[in-house]
């Protein structure tokens, strides 16, 4: 498998936007011998190993994409602290079938994270409900900003400081919600938090807050709104998806739902700080 790959190219990048890679500059002259001719492309079945997700799998591994907030500036790290989240695994079935529908409209809804569109996906909801939702998810406590090294012994000693000693607490997902990140580069499709757990996790958005405070860092928005991102989409879109996701949230309402039915429930079980590639514990047991 890794011999295959190798021969015709790894096809991740470790640029953060396609913006990053340039084609090859021709090099003058009228006697140069032709290019070699390009490989064709390897067997589609070769790159699925038994027990995997087949293509899916593949792009997952290798295909990621990330886009920067900011500019990458040698010696700094980027800080994100977040509440780990994983979807039961009994929830995922109906979730599945809402991304289902909604794909099915708006087509270029991609897996966050990764560059799968849930339309490939789409006539296998187990396969759909495995890649786009059985994943780690996030509650962001705060921006993700970059810092200076000096700065990270200080930053995670004061987040541990202020939210080691947490109680547990149930976070209840409920609503549907589309954002849009700060520069309007990406639309997402994400579930929100708005009943049961809000109060503690707004708190603890309000103790991150304060921590960035002091290191001179952006503070969160002012009215923080907990959610977990599921899908995403480039551009703004938020209009026309969010209209999308209100209609079908009415045909599920009209067939005997409810719009104030949790979807899903997670513990509060541990807080995050990732910085550049490490990952530190804060509270809970996530984490090194």
């Amino acid at each position: 498998m890794e011999a295959l790959i190798a021969s015709y190219g790894d096809t991740s990048s470790s640029s953060d936007s396609d913006s990053d890679t340039q084609p090859p500059i021709a090099a003058s002259g009228h006697h140069q011998s032709p290019p070699p001719p390009a490989l064709p492309p390897p067997p589609i079945e070769l790159l699925n190993p038994p027990n995997s997700l087949g293509t899916f799998d593949y792009l997952e591994r290798n295909t990621a994409s990330r886009i920067r907030s900011f500019p990458h500036i040698e010696g700094n790290y980027a800080l994100h602290v977040y509440i780990p989240v994983f979807i039961p695994s009994g929830r995922k079935k109906e979730l599945a079938q809402f991304l289902k529908k909604v794909a099915s409209i708006v087509p270029d809804l991609h897996v966050v994270d990764i560059d799968v569109p849930l339309l490939m996906l789409l006539k296998d909801e187990e396969k759909l409900a495995q890649v786009a939702l059985g994943r780690e998810f996030h509650i962001s406590l705060g921006r993700t900003v970059p810092i200076r090294v000096h700065q990270i012994d200080s930053v995670v000693t004061m987040l541990r400081q202020k939210l080691q000693l947490q109680n547990r607490y149930l976070v209840d997902f409920n609503k549907w919600e589309v954002f849009v990140n700060d520069d309007r580069t990406r639309t997402f499709l994400s579930v929100e938090n708005t009943t049961g757990g809000l109060a503690e996790v707004t708190r603890q958005i309000q103790s991150v807050n304060e921590v960035y405070k002091l290191h001179n860092l952006p503070e969160f928005y002012k009215d923080p709104r907990p959610h977990i991102s599921i899908a995403w989409v480039a551009g703004d879109i938020s209009q026309s998806l969010k209209r999308v996701v209100e209609a079908e949230m009415k045909k599920y309402i009209n067939v005997g739902g409810s719009s104030t039915r949790c979807m899903f429930t997670c513990k509060f079980s541990s807080i995050v700080c990732k910085i550049g590639n490490k990952t530190y514990n804060i509270c809970g047991s996530q984490g090194q």
